[in-house]
């Protein structure tokens, strides 16, 4: 049986909301960020604050989320932040061709040799690493709530009045409920195992000898992943999906709140165009108060 995130109804603003829009919403964000290229501090925060604000108002508890925040954390600030401050790479080529003040230099050293090369760390560098993250953040935080604030009920039915076909929107819809059915399965073996007496909490030895241990683990959460599986795809052949349209039970209406939000998020998306392509506005500079308040 699938099961789903820990979906509560709330009566707030975000879920009042046509589950359409908010996707809708939060991909005028997302091409407003990505396909023009924005860089300039000056429209990635104000796009931060509107979603941050979004976020806010589905006021989801933070026990709930925090370990979906631990691993965009880890994402975000440790492989983002790390490769921009390190690299630059991941925007545009102005980050490691403006002259730029050297902040410090991290020496990488080939194991086992005496062969290495020293990396230097430069303001500019730093303000891309620091704008990339939060370009990362406007993005998630957008995403994150929609798993714990919308009606899973309503997954596929969203897609369908989007003008996606049947087939894709049932995959959406088992998509979304896959990952907490797998870690509930996983969660279930593991108090199992442990209560068989399996010391999982100390995995000695290499990276064959971890693997291996973790067998007992692995092999009944795949093996009840495939039952699901097959037994999901039974049902739908009983009901004959495939053979004719499908109908949908449930029925979405846009209101005036939605209207409101979709004209937002796409003025904000055709703003940001115009500002880059036709003001040369967005792109990648470092502002003269970080250089002095990083540099003094």
């Amino acid at each position: 049986m699938l099961v789903t995130w820990k979906y509560r109804p709330r009566n707030t603003f975000v879920q009042r909301l046509d589950p359409r829009t908010r996707l809708i919403f939060m991909v005028c964000i997302i091409f407003a960020l990505t396909i023009p290229e924005i860089w300039d501090y000056r429209i990635v925060l104000p796009l931060f604050f509107v979603s941050l604000t979004l976020y806010l108002l589905a006021r989801i508890e933070w026990k709930d989320v925090r370990r979906a925040w631990l691993y965009i954390s880890i994402l975000v600030f440790f492989i983002v932040g790390l490769n921009g401050l390190l690299s630059g790479r991941g925007g545009p080529s102005s980050v490691t061709n403006l002259p730029s003040p050297v902040l410090f230099e991290v020496p990488f050293v080939i194991p086992g040799t005496d062969w290495g090369w020293m990396v230097p760390v430069t303001v500019s560098k730093l303000w891309f690493a620091l704008n990339q993250m939060t370009r990362m953040i406007t993005m998630a935080i957008l995403a994150i709530p929609i798993p714990y604030t919308m009606d899973p009920n309503i997954y596929g039915t969203a897609f369908r009045r989007m003008g996606a076909s049947d087939k894709v929107s049932f995959t959406m819809d088992l998509a979304f409920r896959f990952l907490p059915t797998f870690a509930r399965d996983l969660t279930i073996t593991m108090d199992a195992q442990r209560a068989r007496g399996y010391e999982m909490d100390k995995l000695k030895g290499g990276i064959a000898g971890r693997i291996r241990r973790l067998a007992p683990l692995i092999i009944p959460v795949v093996m009840q992943s495939t039952v699901t599986g097959e037994e999901v795809i039974d049902a739908m052949d009983l009901r004959a999906f495939g053979t004719s349209q499908r109908t949908w039970l449930k029925e979405l209406h846009y209101a005036p709140r939605d209207y409101m939000l979709l004209g937002l998020g796409a003025a904000i998306f055709i703003t940001c165009c115009v500002l880059k392509w036709g003001f040369g506005i967005g792109g990648f500079f470092v502002p003269d108060f970080f250089t002095q308040f990083v540099v003094r």
